[in-house]
């Protein structure tokens, strides 16, 4: 069951990425296309510095999904990369809880933030109003994402602490 709700897991985090890869090109496309239409044509764009930034909104909320699932996120090296699976599994696991709590609330605001946000049909105060409720409705469902990475790679350290096995072995072992 771990290995098929891993790949589940994994899959919809290769999305995410794919996305945010896609995110990134349209701030590339578009934002050269303003600074050309703005400083060469000299007729600036009313929405695209707008649609940028919630571009990058969702960027940096897909890409936590993403970067959590490949190992991308900063740890202390200094005391973690020399440690055995075990002991790196440990200190997974206790920064667990602390991770749990800010995903909770991250969750619990950013629902209630997007629910009024959908009630109020918020739009961006510029001359082309942008629906902001979508961008607002991402960020807790980014949130759920990242707590499913969090949750398999709970289960990944709880089975490295039991076995030995390295976590990626620990994983790919599982034919269940």
């Amino acid at each position: 069951m771990l290995h098929w709700t891993g790949r589940g897991i994994d899959a919809m985090s290769e999305f995410l990425g794919w996305l945010g890869w896609i995110l990134i090109l349209y701030c590339m496309c578009f934002g050269i296309t303003d600074v050309f239409l703005r400083y060469v044509l000299n007729v600036p764009s009313m929405w695209i510095g707008t649609s940028i930034q919630a571009a990058m909104v969702l960027i940096a909320c897909v890409g936590g999904a993403y970067a959590l699932n490949h190992g991308s996120f900063v740890k202390l090296d200094l005391f973690y990369a020399n440690a055995s699976a075990r002991t790196q599994a440990i200190l997974d696991i206790l920064t667990v809880p602390f991770t749990l709590l800010f995903l909770g609330v991250l969750i619990w605001k950013g629902i209630d933030a997007a629910l009024l946000s959908i009630k109020l049909n918020q739009v961006t105060p510029t001359g082309v109003p942008i629906p902001i409720y979508p961008i607002k409705s991402m960020i807790p469902l980014a949130a759920i994402a990242v707590l499913l990475v969090v949750l398999k790679q709970l289960a990944i350290d709880i089975r490295t602490l039991v076995t030995g096995q390295p976590a990626r072995e620990a994983f790919d072992d599982d034919t269940h």
